[in-house]
């Protein structure tokens, strides 16, 4: 457990991801008594109306999302409490953000126009003239 949590706090800032209280809250369903551990930010969430009692450590908290956890009786950890509490990660559950949910993500992968490729071109504009013609409509030749 602490080795994860080390490699980890040791990753760029793209792999650490930040956590919704939404999704939080959908993870930890069932879970009671249990520490949740986030190696990154926790976010609030305005689509969720009822935050349920959380124990969650995490790199930093929104001041909103720290608000709503403190509210609904919950308590918010750094790792150095977390560390006293439960040294060898007894009693938590390790969690992870959306790693590839960045934007530029979408331009990664197969080129874009091969067959089967999802991938987004980088292109000046979205209008008519760009990336839309030959191979891109059928009524324009034919669609890939």
């Amino acid at each position: 457990f602490n080795k994860v949590i080390l490699k980890r706090l040791n990753m760029t800032r793209k792999s650490k991801p930040s956590l919704s209280l939404q999704k939080l809250a959908k993870l930890m369903a069932g879970k009671d008594g249990k520490i949740a551990v986030v190696v990154g930010p926790v976010t609030d969430d305005k689509r969720l109306y009822e935050v349920p009692k959380l124990s969650v450590c995490a790199l930093r908290f929104t001041e909103t999302a720290r608000a709503s956890i403190l509210k609904a009786g919950g308590e918010c950890l750094t790792f150095d409490k977390l560390a006293m509490r439960s040294p060898l990660g007894k009693g938590t559950v390790l969690l992870r953000g959306p790693v590839k949910a960045r934007a530029a993500e979408r331009h990664f992968g197969k080129a874009p126009g091969v067959p089967h490729s999802s991938t987004a071109p980088h292109v000046r504009a979205k209008g008519r003239k760009f990336e839309k013609a030959r191979g891109k409509r059928s009524s324009r030749g034919y669609k890939v």
